[in-house]
């Protein structure tokens, strides 16, 4: 650290690496999979169709990234084991996970659910080659991100020293897709280059070999702006500066830059979570689990409102899809990205 302090994201990323290693994130946040079944198995259905829009290969790489306790994909490979057994048998697991704690836990879960047993990674650099689907949910949230604040005739950034934020003159890196949005003076404006990385990362390896990735966050996909890096601890929204690696920091998801990242591969979305699952099945779904559990079917209805409803988690949440060598449309995209998706943020 100097003494302008240490740049956010760096803080970020040494905050979040101490909380994963040492604190139970779940006692702090509930993520859909661990709301209901309902949103696991949808996604194992997606996989399913997805592998047979691919041509069915066997074997293909099923990725994970940020498997979080692995309800997730536990969730998905019960159904695809039940509706898809050859993709089930196609499947070879692996998991983009560097919490050696989580790691353990993703093995109790997974234990059994592939013939094949799982491999975990620290990237998707060692992810073996070939047709690949992958998930990811709640995982770029937690990416570090950088603050650059608007001033008269250039941008100042947020670094952190001693529990505040100090304004330090800097420059808006010339080559991010938001670098020409529009920002009142005083306006906070948000970068998170390791997602972008992430993202690029995937267009080159889905230009390699055929398959597809599902984002799924909470963000938004307008030309937005403003300060959205919060913090959780106890269960409780908490102050991002304070105790560090006590508390989990996430900002939202800038959706719209994400895409123009993968702009070299076919770009679905981003649409509402609501949406996405509804054009899945959440309703069909929600039916037969109340059938089948009539004691629970308030419970399993809450449940999927939870997930779909626009005042809960179905706009607030975001998924965006990426292909290259998909036969039609990705199921729960009305059709390719266009230049005027939009959505709205809370600033």
């Amino acid at each position: 650290m100097n003494d302008a302090g240490e740049r956010l994201d760096h803080f970020m990323a040494r905050a979040n690496a101490a909380y994963y290693a040492g604190c139970d994130p779940f006692a702090d946040f509930i993520t859909s999979p661990e709301i209901s079944q309902m949103f696991g198995e949808l996604l194992g259905a997606w996989v399913a169709v997805v592998w047979g829009q691919l041509g069915r290969p066997d074997p293909f790489m099923l990725v994970e990234a940020g498997p979080g306790r692995g309800t997730l994909m536990a969730d998905a490979l019960r159904l695809v084991r039940r509706v898809a057994p050859a993709c089930h048998r196609a499947a070879r697991l692996h998991l983009i996970e560097t919490s050696p704690r989580l790691r353990g836990v993703q093995a109790r879960a997974l234990q059994g659910a592939t013939a094949v047993p799982a491999c975990w990674h620290d990237s998707l650099a060692t992810v073996p080659d070939g047709p690949m689907v992958l998930l990811a949910n709640e995982f770029l949230d937690a990416l570090p991100v950088r603050q650059f604040i608007r001033r008269a005739g250039g941008w100042d950034e947020h670094f952190v020293r001693h529990g505040a934020f100090r304004r330090v003159p800097a420059s808006f890196p010339p080559d991010h897709p938001a670098r020409t949005r529009p920002v009142p003076e005083g306006g906070v404006l948000e970068t998170c280059q390791p997602a972008l990385e992430f993202t690029q990362a995937l267009a080159v390896r889905l230009r390699r070999w055929p398959g597809a990735a599902l984002l799924v966050d909470y963000g938004y996909d307008a030309p937005a702006w403003g300060d959205s890096l919060q913090a959780l601890r106890n269960g409780h929204p908490a102050d991002p500066l304070c105790d560090p690696g006590m508390a989990d920091l996430t900002a939202h998801v800038d959706f719209r830059s994400i895409a123009d990242a993968a702009c070299t591969v076919d770009v679905w979305g981003s649409v509402p979570q609501g949406r996405f699952l509804s054009a899945l099945g959440l309703a069909a779904r929600c039916a037969q689990l109340e059938r089948a559990a009539p004691k629970q079917a308030g419970e399993i209805r809450a449940a999927a409102a939870r997930l779909a409803a626009p005042e809960r988690m179905g706009q607030f949440f975001r998924v965006l899809g990426l292909s290259a060598g998909v036969t039609g449309d990705l199921p729960g995209f009305a059709g390719r990205r266009t230049d005027d998706a939009t959505a709205n943020r809370e600033t």
